[in-house]
């Protein structure tokens, strides 16, 4: 009996043994490991050529070489384009300018011209009217007075040509008792042409004679020619023989 229960209490305690010894081996096997993260979902990581492809195309210095030239192209083409702009902008500037520059210097050309031909028509008008009304004043007691208004800035041909008419009208002059007075009216030019001014002059005239002692009102006219390139002198003269031409 005894022997049995030793048995028995052995048998338990070898069963015991195997029992434990079965889970210390069970324990001792590696657990499996378990891909977490990237790494579980990489489409690359059952492909070592593409990854390795990935890791060396950052450092090809051909790859480099080439993405530095397209980046250079790329600034190249904006800098070009950039520059023909600004090129254009400035041609187009030049060209306003250059235009409004034109169109205001032909208009001051012009303005001048024409204040210089209205100041040239002026100073011919002047004259022609001084002239003018100096060679209607008569005076038969006076007669060289009047002889020297006659050629006073002619041309020397002119006063030869007044100084032989001089001599004719005082015979006309001196029996009639000519004394008459004159007012300007108005002088006009008529044409210009290479500096030749012929200038139309009106000069209101009141002549006393011994046929009209209570005096009479005319008009007389003058054409007074003008050489403005000999010093603004009187060239020719028409119309004085109208101021004695009624007796």
């Amino acid at each position: 009996m005894i022997d049995q229960e030793y048995k028995d209490d052995a048998a338990a305690g070898a069963a015991e043994s195997d029992a434990a010894t079965g889970s210390a081996a069970v324990d001792s096997q590696p657990e499996p490991e378990v891909e977490t993260g990237s790494a579980a979902v990489d489409p690359k990581a059952g492909h070592p050529e593409a990854a390795g492809q990935d890791l060396n195309d950052g450092d090809d210095p051909e790859v480099q070489a080439k993405s530095t030239k397209s980046a250079q192209a790329r600034r190249r083409v904006s800098v070009s384009v950039r520059t023909l702009l600004f090129a254009a902008l400035i041609v187009a500037l030049l060209g306003v300018i250059g235009t409004l520059s034109w169109l205001y210097l032909s208009a001051k050309a012009k303005l001048d011209d024409d204040t210089r031909q209205a100041s040239n028509n002026a100073h011919a008008e002047r004259i022609a009217l001084d002239y003018a009304v100096d060679a209607a004043k008569i005076n038969f007691q006076d007669l060289n007075s009047w002889s020297a208004r006659l050629v006073k800035g002619t041309t020397p041909e002119l006063k030869e040509k007044l100084n032989g008419a001089e001599k004719s009208m005082e015979q006309i002059l001196e029996p009639l008792q000519w004394n008459s007075t004159a007012v300007p009216i108005v002088a006009k030019v008529r044409s210009n042409a290479n500096g030749i001014y012929v200038v139309d002059t009106f000069v209101g005239v009141e002549t006393k004679t011994v046929q009209a002692p209570d005096g009479l009102q005319s008009t007389a006219t003058y054409s007074v020619t003008i050489d403005s390139t000999h010093d603004w002198q009187i060239s020719d003269v028409g119309g004085i023989g109208s101021v004695v031409g009624r007796k």
